[in-house]
């Protein structure tokens, strides 16, 4: 695995700053990509300074329509291969859904599931001819339920989650494991780009490392789901038995502010 690349999305913060330290520090060169260049350059120059010694950046917006065949074209050019990709970047918008920016939602959507998907698409064939590959798509326990106040975003999770399980099917045998990570709420600048710094839910919000840590120990050992912590787990069972909706109510009344 570690003759290729781990291909970081979202790496600059929050938790894909966290990947980058998990897999520098297992010894896997590194592709990082975000739209802050700075924030990328500096977390380089940081790992660089601890023992990694190679990793590249890659400045780029995600959510744009072309990004994905973009970022392909940069790897290609330098003759890169990714053994691990980690579609970590997401965006969420919070407020009623009649009320909220169409281009903003447009481009959260298209980050959440259209680029996740192109660049698990553009990679994947690759991995499954050498056999062996992992591939980790960062969904949300909000993947269990609709989300009044959140329901684009809600409903971009579900959508991960339900790709993941099914290409993780269909790769059974191949020696490439595809993973979904969802996690609850986490301690990161998510919280303050999409409005839900006040809301209810972030009581419960977990370290970004910790929940990192967990995510990159369930993608090593080739897991099809990971749900951080004894809550979220308790919460994503209890979703599957409860009345649908009391299980709508409970989710608004998290997601409205405190």
């Amino acid at each position: 695995m570690k003759q290729g690349y781990a291909l970081i999305t979202g790496a600059s913060e929050g938790m894909g700053r966290e990947f980058a330290g998990l897999f520098a520090r297992d010894g896997y060169p590194l592709i990082l990509v975000a739209r802050n260049k700075a924030r990328l350059e500096t977390l380089a120059a940081e790992l660089k300074a601890a023992g990694s010694a190679d990793i590249r950046t890659v400045p780029l917006d995600l959510s744009r329509p072309a990004a994905a065949e973009e970022l392909k074209a940069v790897i290609d050019a330098q003759k890169l291969e990714v053994a691990v990709l980690v579609n970590n970047a997401g965006a969420g918008v919070h407020g009623f859904f009649k009320d909220a920016d169409l281009k903003t939602t447009e481009d959260m959507l298209r980050l959440n599931m259209t680029t996740l998907t192109h660049l698990t698409r553009l990679f994947l064939p690759a991995m499954v001819q050498k056999s062996c590959g992992k591939i980790l798509n960062v969904a949300s326990t909000a993947a269990f339920q609709p989300g009044p106040l959140m329901a684009c975003y809600f409903a971009s999770k579900a959508y991960v989650l339900s790709f993941t399980e099914a290409l993780a099917d269909e790769l059974s045998g191949t020696g490439v494991t595809v993973t979904a990570f969802c996690p609850g709420p986490v301690k990161t600048l998510f919280q303050e780009r999409s409005g839900t710094a006040d809301i209810r839910e972030n009581a419960f919000a977990m370290d970004a490392a910790k929940a990192a840590a967990a995510a990159y120990r369930g993608l090593m050992r080739g897991k099809t789901l990971v749900v951080p912590g004894a809550m979220n787990k308790l919460l994503a069972f209890l979703v599957r038995l409860a009345p649908r909706r009391l299980v709508i109510r409970a989710t608004r009344f998290l997601e409205e502010k405190r």
